[in-house]
């Protein structure tokens, strides 16, 4: 894992909500980052940041480019993963989390699900330091 990327990242993943703060955001602060010559690891943890990842299909639902916004590398994954665990100056435990996704979209929404699994999949690389 590249911790200095993830730094990076983690400064950088909402520079989008400086034009909008809808769920736009992502792709916006992608397009800004990609404008200012930003690497282009940077830029995808910017781009796939939100929520826990938005496959294709939701995201053209949700008025988004007709793409993948999944977080793929470990990097992207610890991003989403704490941006998520963070409600404006409050800090929650994934329990609180995972209460609030399915409050917001409904207890079967896939993204309930997708945060579950990506809390698990980031938790157990602390586990295994």
């Amino acid at each position: 894992m590249d911790e200095e990327l993830v730094f990076r990242g983690a400064l950088l993943h909402d520079i989008g909500r400086s034009r909008t703060h809808g769920i736009k955001h992502a792709y916006v602060g992608a397009e800004i980052a990609r404008s200012l010559g930003l690497d282009e690891r940077i830029v995808r943890i910017i781009e796939r940041h939100i929520g826990a990842g938005i496959p294709a299909e939701e995201a053209k639902n949700l008025g988004l480019p007709a793409k993948d916004f999944i977080p793929e590398t470990i990097e992207e994954k610890i991003v989403a993963c704490a941006d998520n665990l963070i409600a404006h100056d409050r800090r929650m435990s994934i329990e609180e989390a995972l209460k609030e996704f399915k409050e917001k979209l409904g207890a079967n929404h896939p993204a309930v699900e997708r945060a579950k699994k990506l809390y698990e999949e980031v938790f157990a690389l602390k586990e295994n330091e």
